[in-house]
């Protein structure tokens, strides 16, 4: 009779647990309007064609520098942020598994336990269990009981997921834990930006350093020959002054450039997790990017799916509609399942008299709150508010992405654009270096338009050094924008 009592309540527990499934409450997430436009600004832009996109081109294959590639290799392996963001997706997992173990019953179990009290014949009602199938014995009347209790037993419980709470809380973990993935991408994507630019600076300042030893001995030839006509009485000593000047001026820039220098590597190799010490260089400007002319920037709608912070801003929305729901199921009542199996006795020679020393056990638990202070209704209230939040959040870095991509692709266009007029612009400062020279020689020029025309190319060729530099970076920013880097 008991056991299909015992039978009975296990069967109708599972018809509710069945026949709630459909009562899951709350709302159902559903991607908000981002109101995307159709192009980029700047996507007119004659230079990119209409074939892969930047964005999904692999960094081994966009950068094509090998010691530029081994650093970053270096530095996803060893930047602390890129080490704290992976440890943080193993905490996000630890808890995807939590809560997944929140759809089974929690079980304890009680082995071997045992309880003993003394208690005063006066407050019992029967005779303690010493005295028990012993007739001739009578209990003392001014005497204090032992009573006894031995038992082992298994005790368990079930909240049956009616409203859909464990399941939206599950939603919400993923959301979670899915969330520190594109965390992840994130600061690879922007790891790989930041060394490929530190490593395009070090190339900026070693040409540079170049230019300015060339001006210093450009600068000496034209002073030896200006040493020449002073000691021949056709010119002052001004000419050697303003000449000295303007050598001192380029050599001045080389010690300048070697502190640049050696403070950017110091930087690299911090950014790459290694102790400050010097970084070789590979090739020169040319050849650093897969600079195609068949690639696109592609749709804004890909950016959402490609870049990792609109990505981790969407899941982060994600996760706020699902504790919504939560907070809105937890002012639905619950209904828990319980259950306590085992064995107990009063005597220990009892305890493993079986079937008469069973213990069984079950039961259910159907609670609702009434009234809870009003926290219930706010932490709801909170929750909503906060889903809006990150709705705006999703769409203000929706907004943000398409602007730094429309930024990035006129910046990139304008350079290239501004390249060749210094790339012009040197070619006539060197043309001029050389007639002055010539005239100078010939007695057609004076010294003023030497030094003049010599400060000139100097100038000139700092800029385009300067300019090619800006490109890179123009377009390492480009290639980070549009969500390359980190596949």
């Amino acid at each position: 009779m008991r056991n299909n009592i015992i039978f009975g309540l296990f069967g109708l527990a599972l018809c509710i647990l069945f026949g709630v499934q459909s009562c899951k409450v709350g709302k159902k997430y559903t991607q908000p309007d981002l109101d995307l436009p159709e192009t980029y600004r700047g996507d007119t832009i004659a230079y990119f064609a209409d074939t892969i996109s930047i964005g999904r081109i692999d960094w081994r294959t966009f950068f094509q520098d090998p010691i530029l590639k081994d650093l970053i290799d270096s530095a996803l392996v060893n930047n602390n942020d890129m080490r704290t963001a992976i440890l943080n997706i193993d905490i996000a997992d630890q808890q995807v598994r939590q809560n997944r173990a929140n759809f089974l019953p929690s079980v304890e179990a009680g082995v071997a336990n045992a309880s003993r009290q003394w208690v005063s014949r006066d407050y019992i009602s029967a005779p303690p269990s010493k005295y028990y199938g012993n007739g001739q014995r009578e209990q003392p009347e001014n005497m204090y009981l032992l009573n006894s209790f031995f038992g082992t037993d298994v005790t368990f419980s079930w909240e049956l997921d009616i409203w859909g709470k464990i399941r939206n809380r599950q939603d919400m973990v993923v959301a979670d834990y899915l969330e520190t993935h594109e965390a992840r991408k994130a600061v690879q994507t922007n790891l790989i930006a930041r060394v490929a630019s530190g490593y395009f600076n070090l190339l900026m300042l070693d040409a540079k350093i170049e230019v300015a030893k060339r001006n210093v001995q450009l600068n000496d030839s034209t002073l030896q020959i200006i040493k020449l006509q002073y000691e021949a009485g056709e010119i002052t000593a001004l000419a050697i002054q303003q000449t000295e000047s303007q050598r001192l001026l380029a050599a001045s820039l080389v010690p300048e450039l070697e502190q640049e220098i050696a403070l950017q590597e110091n930087a690299l190799r911090v950014l790459i997790g290694e102790m400050p010490a010097e970084i070789n260089r590979g090739t020169s400007f040319d050849n650093l990017l897969d600079d195609a002319t068949d690639v696109s920037l592609g749709s804004p709608l890909e950016i959402i799916r490609n870049r990792p912070d609109i990505r981790q801003a969407e899941l982060s929305l994600i996760a706020a509609n699902a504790n919504m729901n939560v907070q809105q199921a937890m002012r639905y009542p619950s209904l828990t399942l319980g259950g306590r199996f085992g064995v107990n006795a009063a005597l220990p020679k009892n305890w493993f008299n079986i079937p008469g020393a069973l213990l069984g056990q079950i039961g259910g638990d159907l609670t609702a709150p009434i009234f809870q202070n009003r926290r219930l209704k706010t932490e709801y209230e909170v929750a909503r508010l906060e889903r809006e939040q990150a709705e705006i959040g999703l769409q203000q870095t929706v907004l943000e992405a398409v602007g730094e991509v429309s930024d990035a692709v006129i910046t990139v266009g304008k350079q290239r654009e501004q390249l060749e007029f210094a790339k012009q612009r040197v070619s006539n400062s060197q043309l001029a270096v050389r007639n002055a020279g010539l005239l100078f020689k010939g007695g057609y020029a004076s010294y003023l338009e030497v030094i003049t025309a010599q400060s000139s190319a100097l100038d000139s060729d700092l800029a385009l050094v300067e300019l090619r530099q800006q490109y890179l970076a123009s377009y390492i920013d480009l290639y980070r924008s549009l969500g390359g880097g980190w596949r």
